[in-house]
This record gives structure tokens, C-alpha cells and sequence, in this order.
């Protein structure tokens, strides 16, 4: 056993699925030095290998850290299991078309994760995330604080960054969020963004930048993996970054407030759902959800959004039910 092992503070995070986002996970948990065992599971065994072998060579400049490649009975004594694993999105593919191939995925990672004795929180990064995540709540049976999905933490980076570039301020200065589904539904909160605690509408209208330059800054963030994916085949620097933040939260048990994809119970006016919103994070995984004040137009975007998830989702839900007879 690794030494690292007997120390009482010791994390584990495993990570399932090793391709360009779980790789990239794995290289900003490197470099952040989070968590002291890193455990990569992936069908491809020998790409896990080369990863782990590739990624332990970065341990001396960042800390130690105990890397390797592994399986599902890794997970027993694991406090964080990553799930990137799925089919990834292809040019001219919605994230919702991903939704049959990647809920029969992740019915077969989610079982032997749980068999395996493992007791702490799901982040679910694979999409369509919101779909997955309800679904990995589901097959698990772990409480809804214990499942937390990426969400639209991506699309809320992607649109700090478009306000900050649009009014020339640090993106880690903006307030602003994307909620709903991270997908074609989603929209930027508007109403509530601020920058310096001056309300974003308010800024908007003193710089005068006009209603449409905000709806066009919002239709770019929605439609920026589009972009990316056409342009190099995939995104995944900014979503491995995403979960490392969302895991930092975690491990390090620091009650963040971070947009994530959490389990609704009335809030928004939505029920047995995952969707996108403002939740406090901690070692217990998701604390609250933070119910954004939206002005009645978000709010009805809210409801549509989730009213397209819901349909999407039971419909895959009901297509794995019949393959499964």
C-alpha cells in the first residue's frame, strides 16, 4: 500500500472514463495537487496506463501524488468518482442526441461503481450532463447531496469570460450565470449579473451596450462548443478545469457557491429533476441549492428549459427500460 495511505487526510478521487475530458480532469488535479490518490478506469486499460505513467512525471514540479491505473474495486475507499465516460459529441450533434448511447453507458458504470462498496459523491461530467446525472442518481440510489452534476459550470465560465472581454474586467470579476440545461435551453441570467455589486443591465446601459449585444453575447456562449467542436473535434480544457474546481470544493470542504447541475425540489417551481443553478459545495457534496431571483422572462426560460429535459429524459429512461427487457 502507498504510504500516503496511513495518513489521515489522505483523498481519493477515481476517475471513469479517460479520454480528452477525463485526461484533462486529470491533468488539473495534477496540477493543482488535489487529492493524494488518482485512480484512472477506462475500457482502454493501456490508455489509463500511458496516462498514469504520462501524469506522474508532473508530480515533482506540483506534489505527490499517487497516480495508477485501476478498476471499479478501486472505488470502495474512494471519496469522489468522476464520470467522464460516454460517447463524445460529434459536429452537428445536440448533446440530447447523445442521450440513448450514453444512458446504456452509464448504466454499466454506475452499478459496479456502487457495488463496489463506494460510499462518496458522484460529479457526473458526460452528457447530456443534466440527463446523466438524474440518471446516475437513479441507478445508484445515493442520496440527491451525493450526486452533482458539471452542469452549466462551463457555460457560466464561458460567459464570464464574454462579459469581461465585452466590458474589460477580469472574468473572475464578473457575477454572472448560465442556467438550465447545459445545452440549447440554457440562458444567461441577466437580471442578476453583476460586476463589483453594480448590476450588469445597469453597466450595459451606461456603456451602451444594447439588448441585442447581450442576447448575441449570450447565443455565443450556448453555441461555443459548436465552435470548438467544428474547429478541433471536441472541447475539453475548459469542462477538465470545471470539474476541478467543483472537486476542490469538495475535497476541501469549503462551502463554494459554483453553478452546477443539482437535483431540484421545488425551487424555480421544478421537481424531480437535475438542471443548472447556483448551489453551495462542501465535503458533503451538494450543501443548497441558491435560488437565483430571476425576472419572469428567465423564469419562463427556466421552466422550458427543464420541460425539455424532462421529455428527453423519460423518453431515453423508457428506451433503456425496453433494450433491457
Amino acid at each position: 500500500m502507498d504510504i500516503l495511505s496511513n495518513i489521515q487526510n489522505h483523498q481519493k478521487v477515481v476517475l471513469v472514463g479517460d479520454g480528452a475530458v477525463g485526461s484533462s480532469f486529470a491533468f488539473a488535479m495534477a496540477q493543482q495537487g488535489i487529492a493524494e490518490e488518482f485512480v484512472i478506469v477506462d475500457v482502454v486499460k493501456e490508455r489509463t496506463e500511458g496516462d498514469a505513467l504520462d501524469l506522474e512525471d508532473a508530480t515533482p514540479f506540483t506534489a505527490p501524488k499517487n497516480i495508477y491505473s485501476g478498476d471499479y474495486s478501486d472505488c470502495k475507499d474512494a471519496d469522489l468518482v468522476v464520470i467522464t465516460a460516454g460517447a463524445p459529441q460529434k459536429p452537428g450533434e445536440t448533446r440530447l442526441d447523445l442521450v440513448n448511447k450514453n444512458l446504456g453507458i452509464l448504466s454499466t458504470i454506475v452499478k459496479p461503481v456502487v457495488d463496489s462498496g463506494f460510499d462518496g459523491i458522484f460529479l457526473v461530467a458526460a452528457n447530456p450532463v443534466d440527463i446523466l446525472t438524474y440518471a446516475t442518481w437513479k441507478f445508484s440510489g445515493f442520496p440527491k447531496e451525493k450526486v452533482i452534476g458539471s452542469g452549466i459550470s462551463l457555460d457560466s465560465a464561458r460567459l464570464r469570460v464574454a462579459l469581461g472581454k465585452k466590458f474589460n474586467v477580469s472574468p473572475d470579476s464578473v457575477d454572472a450565470y448560465i442556467l438550465g440545461e447545459h445545452g440549447d435551453s440554457e440562458f444567461a441570467a441577466y437580471s442578476t449579473a453583476s460586476i463589483g455589486t453594480k448590476p450588469l443591465l445597469e453597466i450595459a446601459k451606461e456603456e451602451g451596450v444594447s439588448e441585442d449585444e447581450l442576447a448575441q453575447i449570450e447565443d455565443s456562449v450556448r453555441n461555443k462548443a459548436y465552435e470548438i467542436i467544428n474547429k478541433k473535434g471536441a472541447t475539453f480544457y475548459g469542462v477538465g478545469t470545471a470539474l476541478m474546481r467543483i472537486s476542490k470544493a469538495i475535497l476541501r470542504d469549503e462551502n463554494a457557491v459554483l453553478p452546477v447541475g443539482a437535483y431540484m425540489e421545488g425551487q424555480y417551481g421544478l421537481n424531480d429533476i437535475y438542471i443548472g443553478t447556483p448551489a453551495v459545495i462542501n465535503g458533503q457534496g451538494l450543501a443548497r441549492v441558491i435560488e437565483s431571483p430571476l425576472s419572469d422572462s428567465e423564469m419562463k426560460k427556466m421552466t422550458d428549459s427543464a420541460t425539455t429535459l424532462k421529455k428527453v429524459l423519460n423518453d431515453g429512461l423508457d428506451n433503456l427500460a425496453k433494450k433491457n427487457k
